[in-house]
């Protein structure tokens, strides 16, 4: 065990990285902070560390990280639960988006009990999950959600299982991003979008503004009926550029539906979503440049699939591409809408609310993965979760490195334009310096990450010198989140928090989140989303007390605003509804996290009840994975992938099992490479093969299912057991 804050002194702050005069004032304001705090209280000492911003983001990591863990030395999280690094103040918490209403409505709604933001806000969320009518028809009137025909109520129970939520209302959601609007304020003026290219990191930011985006979407819009037919899917597989939001919005906005597909997919699971969704167009890039190289991306695309590519330089004007017959440049489609007398001008195509505007893909346990149909209902969902607990307001900007193939693609374009606020992008890789320096030069407010890029920033310290203190709030999705390194990204900003958010394609959003108006304790989440209830089950399908430590498998509420009712290609009631126990009369919806409840509730994802895994942020399946190890070498028998998060925490790592066939010898690095190129070259290029091992057999069922969450715990043993050694 380390020291303790009260045994520190100017020696260990040198040995930190301090020179001596910055050890003996950093000394001092020690001194004065730790003695007005309550000895016995750890997180006392901390929030007034906190208070005075003792810990400048200029200060060494190392002198972050001894003076966290030297505060909570001592700190029993048995029985304490995970040390909180983040509090909220009385002030500021009724500053915020949920402040607000709660100010306004709270005496009204939950009577005596409301007293304020902070201390009503857990009273505040269960009223809103057991009132989610009352809770909608507040949170509409604060986004740029504009009917054509408004709805008859918001959530007509007697109508299927569980409700119709805006029931007969007409809108076009894109159409909401892209008008004016008083609440939140946004005018033609309105900075829309700002992005910057890869390797002009001195150059001033770009910049668009609500009309201007507007126009580009038009005549976008213009191009595509001159090219599709009403109800065409269209897929988009580039990165997520300024081109990429125009053509997304004018996808939607006249009427046809967006098929996303990840840039970073090989040619066959391109061909598989593309053959799905049954696309009829494919936008794309002649390259990918990131980091300083280029990629082909059309190569691939055209390997997928044979439907029509429209194809955007990837720098320039010119394409380093020749096209197929029937595809057309970025130019070429675009000359189309010149047809129109104003090409800028675009009447949308209105549907109703649960008409299909994209399809996603989430991966099954099949093999083949599960289309999502997202209707106009799942951005209302995906921008009123980030409205609430992320606090996106009017004025903010928010960037957040992900792509339109990902939930958080489409999640960050709607969160941005239907709250006021502008979205941020970087055309280029997000794990250098660029990428940060942007961040600085464009005023991000409110950073989104994955704790494997963290974990590239922290390690490669390529973000030393870079001023990210405009950050108000940080977000983490995508996998299990390292303490040390959510440590090291919050104090960039002054210990901003790092709100953590766990939630589904299939759902539009999240289901438990963090919320700037709750204590935060890194890598944890310390609340369902707003409206979200859910039980955690034991190993019998028997919820636990909802106020007990526990940990067991997530069973969600169904009512839930924006989740899917319909998969493309699957049995919805089977995959998200079959097997799971009732409670209160209600069928519980399978989402598959294991997840621990601890004592002052928070929680931690523990992983997946199914054989799903997360890598890198990027959800797959064993079977995926397995079917392509099975073919690498003859001597393979047969294979089993399993995820494992380490011990110390962080992203989970890929674990490949082997039998080999009989007489047959093959060492465990010689199949780590095969596996590795097998898996990058056909399913995606960012995964890692983290361990291989050879075993005479797999356990399995009576029935022959192969048993990997048996495997799963052996290796999680096993590799725990090799880092103690």
């Amino acid at each position: 065990m380390g020291k303790s804050i009260w045994e520190l002194g100017i020696e260990d702050f040198v040995k930190a990285g301090l020179n001596l005069d910055e050890a003996v004032e950093f000394n001092r304001i020690l001194q004065n902070a730790v003695s007005t705090a309550q000895r016995s209280d750890p997180a006392e000492v901390w929030r007034e560390l906190m208070a005075r911003r003792a810990l400048k983001p200029t200060y060494p990591y190392e002198l972050h990280r001894l003076l966290y863990y030297s505060v909570y030395a001592n700190w029993n999280v048995s029985s304490n639960g995970p040390p909180p690094y983040w509090f909220p103040s009385l002030d500021q918490s009724k500053l915020t988006n949920l402040g607000k209403i709660m100010e306004l409505h709270g005496p009204k709604l939950l009577g005596a009990s409301y007293k304020d933001p902070i201390s009503s806000f857990s009273l505040f969320q269960k009223f809103s999950s057991q009132n989610p009518e009352i809770y909608w028809s507040i949170v509409l009137e604060e986004l740029s959600v504009t009917f054509q025909k408004a709805p008859r109520c918001i959530l007509d129970r007697t109508e299927k299982s569980n409700g119709k939520w805006l029931p007969d209302s007409i809108l076009n959601i894109a159409e909401c991003c892209l008008l004016p609007s008083s609440r939140p304020l946004k005018d033609d003026n309105h900075l829309a979008v700002v992005w910057r290219d890869e390797g002009c990191d001195n150059s001033n930011v770009n910049r668009m503004t609500l009309k201007e985006l507007r126009e580009r979407v038009m005549l976008v819009a213009n191009a595509l009926d001159a090219t599709f037919s009403k109800g065409d899917a269209i897929a988009i597989d580039m990165p997520l550029t300024v081109h990429a939001v125009v053509i997304y919005l004018a996808i939607v906005l006249s009427g046809l539906v967006v098929v996303s597909i990840a840039d970073s997919f090989a040619a066959n699971e391109v061909a598989i979503r593309l053959r799905i969704s049954k696309a009829k167009g494919v936008f794309t890039q002649d390259f990918i440049l990131r980091g300083g190289k280029k990629y082909p991306l059309y190569s691939r695309v055209i390997e997928g699939g044979s439907c029509k590519a429209i194809v955007i330089p990837a720098t320039g004007n010119r394409l380093e591409v020749d096209l197929r017959e029937h595809d057309l440049s970025w130019q070429e489609f675009l000359s189309t809408a010149k047809e129109f007398p104003r090409s800028n001008c675009y009447s949308p195509i209105y549907h109703s609310i649960d008409a299909v505007t994209n399809i996603l893909f989430s991966s099954g346990t099949t093999g083949e993965p599960k289309a999502v149909l997202w209707t106009q209902l799942s951005p209302i969902r995906s921008a009123a979760d980030s409205w609430a607990h992320m606090d996106v307001q009017a004025g903010d900007v928010i960037c957040w490195p992900t792509n339109l193939g990902w939930v958080m693609g489409p999640v960050s374009v709607y969160s941005s334009l239907l709250s006021g606020a502008t979205l941020a992008l970087y055309h280029g890789s997000p794990l250098g310096r660029g990428f940060g320096k942007f961040v600085q030069d464009a005023g991000v407010t409110l950073l989104g990450t994955v704790p494997s890029l963290v974990k590239t920033w922290k390690d490669t310290s390529c973000m030393e010198g870079l001023d990210w203190t405009k950050i108000r709030r940080f977000a983490s999705t995508g996998e299990t989140s390292n303490v040390d390194d959510d440590l090291w990204l919050s104090s960039r900003s002054y210990y901003k928090p790092v709100l953590e958010c766990c939630g589904g394609t299939e759902l539009a959003s999240c289901y438990i989140m963090g919320s700037p108006l709750q204590p935060q304790a890194f890598g944890a989440f310390s609340t369902p989303s707003m409206t979200t209830g859910f039980v955690i089950l034991d190993e019998y399908g028997i919820p636990y007390p909802e106020d007990q430590p526990c940990i067991g498998e997530i069973g969600l509420f169904p009512l839930c605003l924006g989740a899917s009712s319909e998969l493309l290609n699957a049995d919805h009631h089977e995959v998200y509804f079959k097997g799971m126990p009732k409670y209160n009369g209600m069928q519980l919806r399978r989402h598959g996290d294991i997840i621990k409840r601890s004592v002052g509730g928070y929680f931690v994802v523990q992983g997946r009840a199914d054989d799903t895994m997360n890598l890198g942020g990027i959800k797959t399946s064993s079977v995926e994975i397995e079917q392509i190890c099975n073919h690498v070498d003859e001597s393979i028998l047969e294979t089993a992938a399993v995820s494992v998060s380490p011990i110390e925490g962080g992203p989970e790592r890929l674990v490949i099992l082997v039998v080999l066939r009989k007489g047959y010898k093959r060492s465990p690095q010689e199949l780590k490479v095969k596996f590795s190129k097998a898996i990058q070259s056909n399913l995606n290029p960012l995964f890692k093969v983290g361990f291989v091992k050879i075993v005479p057999s797999f356990p399995r069922t009576a029935s022959n299912k192969l048993l990997r969450r048996v495997l799963r715990k052996q290796m999680k043993d096993e590799l725990s057991l090799r880092s103690q050694l």
